[in-house]
């Protein structure tokens, strides 16, 4: 029977995680409120991509003053460490939202929701597979699956799911669920010798970079910035900046199986914030099911390993 110790440290952990998760979700509505504010449409990839290029551009370089007040160590790399964040920051910053905004053109959003929900099951195979202390259980597995029937169920049009394929669309929000899986195992790693607030704002501030290049060379443009637009993007730099450093830290010193499966709230937490802010319906049977089965799911999930069966 664990301790009492272990069970506070396991539950400040969900808790943590849960917080990120609210975090990341909020993301959704103001994103799109961002997009209204700037008068970017829907169909121009370039301008979008280059507004999460200052986006994640700002969150690095919040997180690398933050490490500068609090006396870490920002150049004291290695040539072989400078490549290890320069890799980190275009998989998980540039190469994975380059794949995303592609595909969300060509995809719908019910069906983009779905498939780039794969990448927590991305995660959780990768991690069984690479760490010995980081097995699936039958438990685990029925908990990934409710989550992800969670999702599923929370992201359903009224109508019937139209199950087309593209390579463009559906393709490549798939390759950026699992280039993002494979990013955070990757930062996990890298975490093991570099200061996880470094590292996070060491690649966000690279992986931004070049996002802001590609957006500026595509045509992209983000005018008109004003007091509003202004406080949301800071509001967007300040959650990227905490999310992915309290993440960092959290995938260093925990089973990736412990963490990632509650990423299943990320949409759920999404589709709550923007039918407050948006004036979206939440108040429906889907809705109301998909957050017990997530919550089922992130139980299952989060036992103590003695528990599981």
């Amino acid at each position: 029977m664990p301790d009492r110790s272990h069970f506070t440290r396991r539950w400040l952990v969900v808790l943590t995680a849960i917080f990120c998760c609210l975090l990341w979700g909020s993301a959704y509505p103001a994103i799109k409120t961002g997009y209204a504010l700037l008068s970017i449409p829907a169909d121009d990839t370039a301008s979008q991509v280059l507004f999460a290029g200052y986006r994640f551009f700002g969150s690095g370089l919040l997180l690398l003053a933050l490490a500068t007040v609090t006396g870490k160590s920002l150049w004291s790399f290695s040539p072989r460490q400078w490549g290890q964040l320069a890799l980190l920051g275009l998989m998980q910053t540039t190469l994975q939202y380059v794949f995303f905004y592609i595909g969300l053109a060509y995809a719908s959003g019910v069906k983009a929701a779905i498939v780039n929900s794969t990448g927590t099951f991305f995660s959780v195979l990768l991690a069984h597979f690479i760490y010995r202390n980081d097995r699936m259980s039958a438990a685990r597995s029925i908990g990934c699956i409710l989550g992800f029937a969670g999702v599923v169920l929370v992201n359903l049009g009224r109508g019937p799911l139209n199950f087309d394929f593209t390579l463009m669309g559906e393709g490549f929000i798939a390759i950026a669920a699992l280039v993002m899986a494979i990013a955070l195992l990757y930062g996990k790693r890298l975490s093991q010798t570099i200061d996880p607030v470094v590292m996070t704002g060491q690649q966000l501030t690279l992986g931004g970079l070049v996002l802001i290049a590609i957006g500026s060379f595509s045509g992209g443009e983000v005018t008109g910035i004003g007091w509003h637009s202004g406080l949301l993007l800071g509001y967007l730099t300040a959650l990227s900046a905490t999310v992915f450093a309290l993440w960092s830290f959290l995938l260093k010193h925990n089973p990736v199986g412990q963490v990632i499966p509650l990423q299943f709230l990320i949409p759920v937490f999404g589709a709550l914030l923007s039918a407050y802010f948006l004036q979206e319906t939440i108040l429906e049977w889907k809705n109301l099911m998909a957050l017990a089965l997530v919550c089922w799911g992130i139980w299952l999930v989060t036992r103590p390993s003695g528990q599981q069966t």
